[in-house]
C-alpha cells in the first residue's frame, strides 16, 4: 500500500464534499475506529456511498428519514470484503467524529483519521476487514505521527454518545497484527 497526495493508491475513491481543511500545521495524530452499516444491521448496497456524498434518498429506507440531514464522512471504509473505499484526503479534515474529546483535547477530526468498518456493534468483523484494516494503519503509522497509543474506538472519543467500533471489535488480533517497528515516520513528503 501507497500514499500519494493524501489518497490510498488503489482504493476506490469516492469523493465527499463533508470535509474542510485541518487547522493550520495540524498533522493527523489519532486513528479512530468506527463501525457503520446502513441501512441499520444490513450490509452491501451504495447508502454508505450516498450518506457520505450527501446523496441519501430518504425514500430507499423509512431510518433514512432520520439521518438525510447528516453531514458526515469518514476518510476510508472497509466493507465486509476487504473493499477499501476512500472519501476524503488524509491531509483534510473528515467530519467523522463529531462532538469528541481525546485525552482532554476537544474537537478531535481536527488531529484524527476515522475509518469506519461495515459491521455492527453485535456482529464480528471479518478476515478481510481485520487484514486491510492492518495494511492501512501500517501505512498510517509510517506516514504520520501516530502511535499504538493513539489507535482508539469512536467510543473512547464520544462516551455516552458512541458505542462503536463494538464490542464485537478484537483490539487485540487487531494490534497483534500491525507491523509497528519503531514510532517514526516520513512527513508528508508523498
Amino acid at each position: 500500500m501507497q500514499l500519494e497526495q493524501g489518497w490510498i493508491i488503489g482504493a476506490r475513491r469516492v469523493i465527499s464534499p463533508h470535509y474542510d481543511s485541518r487547522p493550520e500545521d495540524e498533522i493527523p495524530s489519532l486513528l479512530v475506529i468506527h463501525n457503520i452499516s446502513l441501512p441499520p444491521g444490513k450490509f452491501g448496497g451504495p447508502y454508505i456511498d450516498q450518506l457520505f456524498t450527501g446523496t441519501l434518498n430518504p425514500d430507499d429506507d423509512p431510518f433514512f428519514e432520520q439521518i438525510k440531514h447528516l453531514r458526515v464522512a469518514a476518510h476510508c471504509l472497509i466493507r465486509r470484503d476487504g473493499e477499501l473505499v476512500q472519501y476524503v484526503a488524509f491531509d483534510k479534515r473528515a467530519w467523522h467524529a463529531g462532538v469528541s474529546n481525546w485525552q482532554g483535547r476537544e474537537r478531535c477530526n481536527d488531529f484524527s483519521i476515522g475509518i469506519e468498518l461495515e459491521g455492527t456493534d453485535d456482529r464480528p468483523f471479518t478476515d478481510a476487514q481485520y487484514q486491510c484494516l492492518s495494511e492501512v494503519t501500517d501505512l498510517l503509522i509510517d506516514n504520520y505521527p501516530i502511535t499504538l497509543d493513539q489507535i482508539t474506538g469512536h467510543s473512547d472519543i464520544a462516551p455516552g454518545r458512541k458505542t462503536d467500533p463494538g464490542p464485537e471489535f478484537d483490539w487485540l488480533r487487531y494490534r497483534a497484527t500491525l507491523n509497528v517497528v519503531n514510532n517514526t515516520f516520513n512527513v508528508l513528503d508523498k
